[in-house]
């Protein structure tokens, strides 16, 4: 069926072969956004950054949450620089411990930075913050916008702790576009992803 049709996947009923799938198709993906010119990347991050514009609306008084772009996500940090200076917050997610929800703690530019996990900066100093947006890079999309991640389940088990749903916006490029990601009961879909060439809820 691979021969046939390039987008056909296997039925998967099991975690542990619905996890290994995700592995091979997680190093797969990374390896396709990696290949892509830094040029290139570039563009498609300009392109993010009005979409996001476009979705969000006025960021005034809005705490919005992005990250330290990572392995050729899209870099958004001019764009997180704006949010501020249009009168938004930002903020960066921090991991605290392995199983643990991620915490969020404002950001912007110019603040002291420490290493985080994968030495990732974040923000070295803050209480806790809850955002209004959460902007999370994918690995992976599907067509209901169940994201693929790096395997850590921290996202999904923040967005169950948090007291109160923020609008969660998965970004990355249409080349991170999949059939399915075998959704499992504890995966929560975006409420909409952004793209370098359109932004949509699920279908």
């Amino acid at each position: 069926m691979h021969e046939l049709d390039p987008a056909y996947r296997p039925p998967l009923s099991e975690w542990a072969d619905v996890r290994r799938w995700r592995k091979a198709e997680r190093e797969r993906l990374i390896a396709a956004r990696l290949a892509t010119s830094a040029d290139a990347r570039t563009a498609m991050a300009a392109n993010i950054a009005e979409g996001l514009d476009a979705a969000i609306g006025d960021v005034s008084g809005k705490m919005v949450s992005l990250y330290w772009p990572f392995r050729g996500e899209p870099d958004l940090r001019g764009w997180m620089e704006t949010v501020n200076e249009r009168g938004g917050r930002t903020a960066l997610p921090i991991v605290v411990d392995k199983g643990q929800p991620l915490i969020f703690r404002a950001y912007r530019h110019g603040d002291r930075l420490d290493r985080g996990v994968w030495n990732i900066p974040i923000p070295a100093e803050g209480d806790p913050v809850l955002p209004d947006v959460v902007i999370s890079p994918i690995v992976g999309i599907d067509p209901d916008n169940y994201r693929l991640g790096y395997g850590g389940g921290f996202f999904d088990r923040t967005l169950a702790s948090l007291p109160r749903k923020p609008l969660v916006i998965g970004v990355g490029y249409e080349l991170q576009r999949i059939v399915t990601i075998y959704p499992q009961p504890h995966d929560i879909p975006m409420d909409m992803v952004v793209t370098e060439t359109k932004a949509a809820g699920p279908a």
